[in-house]
């Protein structure tokens, strides 16, 4: 799948509702405080960007090379030791995991402080049917409760949950993962009561958990 990736990073990198938004500002919001952050997933790098203008010593980790990531590695197996990292976020990247409580308890692991987690919300069977087939690099999203979970579970308390609404040019948001026009047409039909004139409207679920 990384290979996919790789011929998908550009057009990470440029899209707009990936590279700015509201989530992206809280994020670097609540990242106050820290000194050192590590970014898991990173894609399009939006989020180690945001920090090194802010002024956060950051190391970003990916999976695919064309990601341009410092480290190249999964989230599953991070290359780092015990609270390496004051700060790790990780930012509309899990639904992609393989072994989601693995990847929690790894950022948690390489974690100091607090851990920040960003995804798509999980709404029905329907709408994990349309990503899959847009997408076959998504495995699943996760409900509020099942994070919450998640994040408990490697030793994390939660301090804040926020929702936010994402819209995407439909026509783009197809493009991006070159999805073909009978697999296109039916993530249409499959997502239409979540379209809305040329955008597809998703929510995310963004949390900062902190250390026990």
């Amino acid at each position: 799948m990384t290979d996919l990736w790789n011929e998908r990073a550009e057009a990470y990198r440029n899209a707009p509702e990936q590279r700015e938004g509201e989530d992206l500002d809280r994020i670097v919001e609540w990242a106050a405080g820290a000194k050192t952050a590590l970014d898991v997933a990173t894609g399009g790098g939006h989020v180690a960007r945001r920090l090194r203008e802010a002024g956060f010593e950051v190391v970003s980790a990916d999976p695919a090379p064309g990601m341009k990531a410092d480290v190249i590695c999964p989230a599953e197996h991070l290359p780092f030791a015990d609270s390496s990292f004051d700060l790790v976020v990780t930012r509309i990247a899990p639904h992609h995991f393989e072994d989601i409580a693995l990847a929690v308890a790894e950022m948690a692991r390489v974690a100091r402080e607090r851990l920040i987690v960003e995804d798509t919300l999980y709404v029905s069977e329907v709408v994990e049917e349309a990503e899959r087939l847009r997408d076959p690099t998504h495995v699943s999203s996760y409900s509020e409760h099942e994070w919450r979970s998640f994040l408990e579970a490697a030793g994390l308390q939660i301090e804040a949950v926020e929702t936010y609404e994402k819209r995407h040019p439909l026509a783009e948001w197809l493009a991006r993962t070159d999805t073909s026009e009978q697999d296109g047409a039916r993530v249409r039909e499959l997502l239409a009561d979540r379209i809305e004139g040329d955008e597809y409207v998703d929510h995310k679920l963004l949390i900062r958990a902190r250390k026990r």
